[in-house]
């Protein structure tokens, strides 16, 4: 039946791969204040990233005090025992301690990359046998009712996240379109506020609309209200208000084991924010973590990526703590100071660069913890324009995730050279990627703007390079990036930032920065880079649904630049077989044909980004993004080999008497649901603070 969803796509399987996150010898590294000091900060994260299950999906944060309180009660060993004495099979228990670690991990029940839903691989009759045999099956019983339809609800609407009715979102009240949000952003534009904290809800009273637009943080209230062409705007503070108070608590613990004067002042703006729920306070804060230059412990937190809001510019809460890997950090430090040299490599001209670049700290971190939906690679922030384009940014490359990232790896749709290549050189690959991606590819690039006094930041006799013309738009007072590119700006950001990695790992300097000499070696590692982006582009089309398009920013941006390649006539998809297809690049072709094709495309990327020239964009990225042809058959082989993806098992950090140890767990999914019953202190009260908000919210969705 045409339409119908396939649920096995929606179940993770029970031999879903789980993985340490290694960071001992980064921890040991540490001092007693430094450990002090990341484990407050620590407890801040793992609070506030129980603000990413209410920003996931209504029943997210029922179901993670459900299965919370389910596994604090009894250790995963006894309920397994119990479930099979009640009649479970072993691939019955299996299956929910998959769902819980995956709930877990993606902060909810739907997928961090792709945001897709998943369900119990369980029966739901199955599901209430083992939650009856519980010791505290008393508590647990209100919840299950509440939830246990909506946890198997496959239906349209309820398959994915986004805009209704196509998807689902608790970024705005059920009732909210995208024509809602262009009205609230609009609003939020003339008052001078940015969406990154907020939430979005809807009500209509004999036919008049009131948008409530709530801010995060401890501190309750309503800050303005407004009447607008008939439409009441109503400002207000204090969602997730016992969270955010709870986060704002452990930060303020944080402050006595500081490094520095300028440590202490940026938590307390951070403490300032998440208590009024001011973004200028984490703006600050924000500007003051840019000067805190190469600290032993580094951390950021806040409201900051913006992938999972439908209408691209609301933050999901994300915070981590980590310990600087110097050997790794030293080499990123090289390529700092080398930046200058290499910016001019771009395919654009002076012009379309920042009139300085704003030299950041790029560091290689092993993470203590990463508290949100997914674990990345590397991360580039903060996002706020204002900041990036004319104060700075920081670099970080998470380097325990990248290896971790790889283990129990499965490569189809290569040839067995090229697999073998791949495996020797994915790590040292990647690395020089993100280190590009990161530091040039979100680091480079300037948004021409016009000011409010009417002048513009740039010369009136710079040309478009696409047109040959006089440059003819810009941003507007007010405008960012995010709010102008809207739902396509994180996947065409990504899309630029990959490309410049693509273009600039050529660089036989580069490579050297990363200590890969030699021809053969470095001609390897550049290859390995190029292949590893075209590969992962192909298995990008399970991130795309015939009814809701993509689904992934990441995996839409290396799809494209897949797309380029193969129309440069250097990489080939072909089909072997009728359940296989291999890829093929050209050895020596992608130096020539594949950089000419990268160049020009990154041209068009930046010049239509720093032009705010939306709408060209939006057709350039159609042209290399639309799934059809061959691809909607490729995109069925894809599914029917694709992997899920890793879930990470954490250490956590243990306070006694004022000394602080660290927590190591076992690379299972029992490992990792351990890791979560042992990480509160105070579970009791955050459970019933994420009840009480999913109360409160509950008739908006």
């Amino acid at each position: 039946m045409s339409g119908e969803v396939d649920k096995n796509q929606h179940i993770l399987p029970n031999d879903s791969p789980v993985v340490y996150l290694e960071a001992t010898a980064a921890f040991n590294g540490l001092t007693e204040k430094e450990k002090l000091y990341a484990y407050h900060l620590s407890q801040a994260s793992w609070v506030g990233g129980l603000v990413t299950l209410i920003q996931t999906s209504a029943e997210s944060a029922p179901l993670f005090v459900l299965l919370h309180k389910l596994f604090l009660a009894q250790k995963p060993a006894d309920l397994k025992a119990g479930a099979l004495k009640a009649g479970l099979t072993e691939d019955e228990v299996t299956a929910l301690l998959i769902y819980t670690a995956g709930v877990f991990s993606n902060s909810g029940n739907y997928k961090s990359f792709g945001d897709s839903k998943i369900i119990p691989g369980l029966e739901k009759d199955k599901f209430e046998v083992v939650l009856k045999q519980s010791p505290v099956w008393d508590e647990l019983k209100s919840i299950w009712e509440q939830l246990n339809k909506s946890l198997y609800d496959l239906s349209p609407g309820r398959t994915v996240l986004g805009f209704p009715p196509h998807g689902c979102t608790t970024y705005f009240s059920k009732n909210c379109t995208q024509e809602d949000d262009d009205k609230v952003e609009k609003w939020m534009k003339s008052k001078g506020l940015e969406c990154w904290n907020t939430r979005c809800f809807k009500t209509e009273t004999d036919g008049k609309v009131e948008y409530e637009i709530r801010l995060a943080g401890e501190n309750v209230g309503e800050i303005e209200n407004e009447v607008v062409d008939g439409i009441k705007y109503r400002l207000v503070k204090g969602d997730y208000s016992p969270l955010m108070g709870t986060v704002a608590q452990h930060l303020k613990n944080a402050i006595p084991h500081t490094a520095n004067q300028n440590q202490s002042q940026m938590l307390e703006k951070y403490v300032g924010s998440f208590v009024s729920g001011s973004l200028q306070d984490h703006k600050e804060g924000s500007r003051l973590w840019i000067k805190d230059k190469s600290p032993a412990v580094e951390t950021y937190i806040g409201f900051i990526e913006t992938y999972r809001d439908p209408a691209g510019v609301r933050g999901e809460f994300e915070a981590f703590v980590s310990a600087v890997n110097r050997p790794m950090s030293e080499k990123f430090a090289v390529l700092v100071n080398n930046a200058e040299k290499l910016l001019p490599l771009l395919p654009w001209s002076k012009g379309f660069e920042k009139d300085k670049f704003l030299r950041p700290d790029f560091t290689s971190l092993d993470v203590l913890t990463f508290a949100g939906s997914g674990i990345p690679a590397g991360i580039n922030i903060p996002n706020y324009d204002d900041i990036r384009q004319t104060e700075g940014f920081k670099n970080v490359s998470l380097g325990n995730v990248i290896p971790a990232s790889y283990q129990q790896s499965n490569t189809p749709f290569l040839n067995e050279e090229d697999k073998k290549l791949l495996e020797k050189y994915r790590v040292p690959s990647f690395e020089v990627q993100v280190g590009l991606h990161e530091l040039l590819g979100h680091g480079s690039g300037k948004l021409f703007r016009k000011e409010k006094d009417g002048s513009v930041n740039y010369p009136p006799t710079l040309l478009n390079p696409l047109t040959g013309d006089a440059i003819s738009s810009h941003y507007e007072p007010g405008d960012t990036y995010d709010s102008k590119f809207g739902p396509l700006s994180s996947a065409y950001e990504e899309c630029r930032a990959e490309a410049v990695g693509l273009y600039l790992s050529l660089d036989a300097s580069v490579l050297k920065i990363f200590g890969h000499e030699g021809e053969q070696e470095s001609d390897d590692v550049m290859y390995v880079n190029w292949l590893s982006l075209v590969w992962a582009g192909l298995n990008s089309l399970e991130m795309w649904d015939p009814n809701r398009g993509w689904l992934q920013a990441h995996s839409q941006a290396r799809f494209a630049l897949t797309n380029v390649l193969i129309q440069a006539g250097v990489v080939t998809v072909s089909q072997p077989a009728d359940d296989d297809l291999l890829i093929t690049l050209d050895r020596t072709g992608f130096k020539g044909a594949g950089r000419n094709a990268v160049g020009y495309f990154l041209l068009q990327l930046q010049v239509l980004k720093a032009t705010a020239n939306v709408a060209e964009a939006q057709k350039l990225f159609k042209h290399f993004t639309d799934v059809k042809g061959p691809w909607v058959n490729y995109r069925n082989i894809v599914l029917a080999n694709k992997r899920p993806r890793k879930m990470f098992t954490q250490p956590n950090m243990v306070l006694n008497d004022e000394k602080v140890t660290l927590k190591n767990y076992e690379s299972s999914p029992i490992g990792l649901i351990d890791s979560w019953i042992d990480r509160f202190n105070d579970a009791g009260k955050l459970h019933s603070a994420l009840l009480e908000i999913s109360k409160n919210d509950a008739h908006h969705f």
